[in-house]
């Protein structure tokens, strides 16, 4: 018995030395960090990381950032506001110049955000720093540093956010009782703004709605999550106010005053009698399921069948492997699309079988989970993903539309065009219109259209100022068309071959990645439902869609958008139409691109007042272009 009690102290005495031994050799004795799972060195543990950042942590990095723009990190865990200070995060412009500022963390967002205290330097590259002194509630530090960089532009950011989408949508009806309700924006937020005092909901009448705030940094989103079940069969009103503002610092334009003036946000929609029990599904894979000789992409993504919470589309949710190694990489959810996207932080490996798997953690706004895990499969080839050599437009990038030497038309009075109109021929072809100088073509009370840049014709001088319609300007319009032909033949099949048209013809319901689309029959559409460009994180990837026929955007009594996701840009997408373009005839949607057509492109139809968005250029080279209540946004070079 002695023996025995003496061997076991033995034992005791000896498992403490391990353990004491294990604990130091992990960081637990002296205060060291295990490499891989943190601070606490305690197994099983996993550090948290930066999962987003404003701007995007990409390579190239990211550049035209705002001179008045606050800096954001996001992570995976919920973090100690404590150790989330300017110690941890750091801004230097350039690097090792240290920028003054302070530091906010918005717990429920699991957001830090630092702002400078003046402005940053113009055209200046500037590092950003997550320190391993940023730990979450449980001590554990992040592994690594997370370092990203980005640079400056030369001016600041002066234009107001707005809500660009709304779940549920305005005056829906039917609306499960369990929902949260989402607003989505045309620009980063400030987290800290984006509070219960910004965003509340009310109903029945005025009688307030408790619930909780979130913001989703990568999909723009505010959320608001109800505490207990909305009132059946009632009118609720939802409002985002004024008190809600970008990076910059502007004041949400809301739908209660004239653009661009800030004002509140608010829409109502009506509830049902009965909650949404109903479980999300995936409806589309890319790509798809046992698809083979992929190129070496880095992006995969799937659409849901239903608008998801974007909080719980994440790295722990959305997950891509290679046989048993995890593939690292980030999540996006892009709320307009419902398309969750993975981009891998490297190019895929070659001749390799990837699995990815999206998990019963992502759930839809009525909180359903999906009823089983969707795990797909598909292998790469060998073949890197093709890149597209940025496409040169000179001196017709600054047009909005350009009309050949055929002129311009515009119908009814809600047409702006944020940037130059033009046309070879006489001025007297331009109607509808008036521009920044006082000029005005052949406009009628039910027919005034508004250019913030010039007009640029031939002879003879217009309306108003008179000060177009010379040789000055229609020398202008005559480069501006050589240089829109130039462009055109170079995204030709003959300068640009090999483009693939996956949806034979159809694009709606496609999420594309960047490169060459070729219509084999001549035409695309997008028709069916809207278009998504996947940038994978880089913004400066190019799009080209070249048809030898017509382009179609929009069916009967059903706009058509196309939406971009994880950093595309309206700049680098193109439309080489080899005949005329017509987009959304029924009015309503946004187009996005320029749009470069042989023969007449048409937005709407006579009569209608929903405004027809096109995010890019239209620039028709031997016919004119026919526009009624349209808004053109000419992208920033």
């Amino acid at each position: 018995m002695k023996k025995f009690a003496s061997h076991s102290r033995f034992l005791t005495w000896f498992t403490v030395l391990l353990l004491s031994a294990l604990a130091a050799g992990c960081g637990g004795g002296g205060g060291g960090q295990d490499p891989v799972l943190g601070g606490s060195g305690v197994t099983g543990t996993i550090a948290p990381t930066v999962t987003a950042t404003v701007p995007l942590a990409t390579t190239p990095i990211v550049t035209g950032v705002a001179i008045n723009s606050k800096v954001t990190a996001t992570f995976s865990k919920d973090m100690a506001p404590a150790t989330i200070n300017t110690s941890t995060f750091t801004l230097a412009c350039p690097a090792g110049t240290a920028v003054a500022g302070t530091v906010a963390y918005v717990a429920a967002s699991r957001v830090a955000t630092f702002s400078p205290t003046a402005n940053l330097p113009a055209n200046t590259t500037c590092t950003a720093t997550i320190t391993t002194g940023a730990q979450d509630t449980t001590g554990v530090a992040l592994a690594n540093a997370f370092v990203w960089t980005f640079t400056t532009a030369a001016t600041a950011d002066v234009t107001r956010p707005r809500v660009t989408l709304t779940v549920p949508a305005a005056g829906a009806t039917g609306v499960a009782t369990n929902t949260a309700i989402t607003a989505t924006f045309t620009e980063d937020m400030d987290p800290a703004t984006i509070t219960g005092t910004t965003f509340t909901l009310t109903g029945p009448g005025a009688t307030p709605v408790a619930g909780t705030v979130t913001y989703a940094v990568v999909a723009k989103t505010a959320t608001f999550t109800p505490t207990t079940t909305l009132p059946a069969s009632t009118l609720l009103t939802a409002t985002i106010t004024t008190g809600a503002t970008d990076l910059a610092g502007n004041a949400l334009a809301g739908n209660q005053a004239a653009l661009p003036a800030a004002s509140n946000f608010v829409w109502t929609f009506t509830t049902s009698a009965a909650p949404d029990t109903t479980p999300p599904t995936v409806t589309l894979l890319n790509p798809a399921d046992l698809a083979t000789g992929m190129c070496l992409q880095k992006t995969v993504n799937a659409t849901f069948s239903e608008a998801m919470d974007p909080l719980t589309i994440t790295t722990a949710t959305f997950t891509l492997a290679a046989g048993v190694t995890p593939v690292s990489g980030t999540v996006a959810y892009d709320v307009a699309s419902r398309v969750a996207t993975f981009t891998s932080t490297s190019a895929l490996a070659a001749n390799t079988s990837f699995t990815a798997t999206v998990t019963t953690g992502a759930k839809d706004l009525a909180g359903n989970a999906l009823a089983s895990n969707r795990v797909w499969t598909f292998t790469t080839g060998t073949q890197a993903c093709a890149p597209v050599p940025p496409i040169a437009l000179g001196a017709a990038a600054p047009f909005g539309g350009f009309g050949g030497a055929a002129g311009m038309t515009n119908q009814g009075t809600l047409t702006v065009i944020n940037g130059d109109i033009g046309t070879t021929g006489a001025s007297t072809l331009v109607t509808g219109f008036h521009d920044s100088v006082g000029d005005i073509y052949t406009e009628t009370p039910l027919n005034v259209g508004t250019v913030n840049g010039r007009i640029y014709t031939a002879a003879p001088p217009p309306g108003g100022a008179g000060v177009g319609g010379n040789a000055a300007t229609f020398a202008i319009a005559t480069q501006a068309l050589s240089d829109a032909n130039t462009a055109f033949n170079n995204l030709s099949p003959a300068s640009l071959p090999g483009g693939s048209d996956p949806g034979a013809g159809q694009l709606g319901g496609l999420t594309l990645a960047p490169g060459v689309y070729q219509a084999a029959g001549g035409s695309f559409q997008i028709t069916g439902s809207d278009l998504t460009l996947d940038a994978g994180g880089d913004a400066n990837a190019v799009f080209v869609f070249q048809t030898a026929s017509t382009l179609t955007v929009g069916a009967p009594g059903a706009p058509r958008s196309v939406i971009l996701i994880n950093g595309a840009q309206a700049k680098n997408v193109f439309w080489r139409v080899g005949s005329a373009a017509t987009i959304n005839a029924a009015g309503g949607g946004t187009m996005v691109g320029t749009i470069i057509s042989s023969a007449a492109t048409t937005f709407s139809t006579a009569g209608n007042v929903t405004i027809v968005t096109l995010e890019g250029r239209a620039l028709a080279l031997n016919a004119s272009v026919t526009m009624v209540n349209t808004v053109i946004n000419v992208p920033a070079p």
